[in-house]
């Protein structure tokens, strides 16, 4: 993604995970303050604010706008962009640039993305990612009636991070849990409740990133 950066290459390997059935992801760069700098990756349904199957017509589903507050909020919440209905997620007048978007990833992936502007200070690097349908013991169909986007993002969204330094060229990182997201996407926190997640917590295995010049 992202090939006319000026900046370094950052390559995210990724593993899947025995639970990793079209999950959504997105990836992107934060400094160590934790301000956010630049998407590197997310998934063009979420980009463009369109699924394919995001409205049914005549009893089938058909391409179609379609909000999803629960599906990547960490993500949205950082980036701080605010659409017109009020949700931090971008919207088809508004999407995210064709170059920093791509096809859902079925199975293990490598990214290679650059960097806007030259890294010239360690940045952390976030994985979110959330699959659908994905019900538990704990986070059950039945737990929060009639609320909309927890029903179509079930377990929570998983963030992991890792802290990359451009000084370090080459370095190969794990990426660690940092926590999860809100059930419902009402706000960008991070809780440490894990405990609670199963197959959320296999989508992926152990997943790594680099810096190259």
């Amino acid at each position: 993604t992202n090939p006319n950066g000026r900046g370094q290459t950052v390559i995210l390997e990724v593993p899947a995970g025995p639970s990793m059935n079209y999950p959504l992801m997105a990836v992107w760069l934060e400094d160590l303050g934790g301000n956010y700098l630049q998407t590197l990756y997310v998934a063009q349904s979420i980009a463009t604010g369109t699924f394919r199957h995001g409205k049914q017509v005549k009893g089938h589903w058909e391409p179609g706008e379609r909000r999803r507050p629960a599906a990547l909020p960490r993500w949205g919440h950082q980036r701080g962009l605010q659409a017109s209905d009020g949700l931090y997620l971008p919207e088809p007048s508004q999407p995210v640039p064709d170059a920093y978007t791509g096809a859902t990833p079925t199975t293990a992936f490598r990214l290679k993305a650059k960097a806007d502007q030259p890294l010239e200070h360690p940045v952390r690097i976030f994985l979110e990612i959330n699959q659908s349908w994905d019900w538990n013991t704990f986070w059950t169909n039945a737990k929060y009636p009639g609320d909309e986007a927890y029903a179509t993002s079930s377990q929570p969204a998983v963030v992991y991070s890792a802290v990359l330094d451009p000084s370090r060229p080459g370095e190969k990182v794990g990426l660690s849990l940092a926590g999860r997201s809100h059930h419902s996407g009402t706000d960008g926190l991070l809780y440490k409740d894990v405990e609670t997640l199963s197959t959320a917590l296999q989508i992926i295995g152990e997943a790594s990133a680099r810096i190259v010049d």
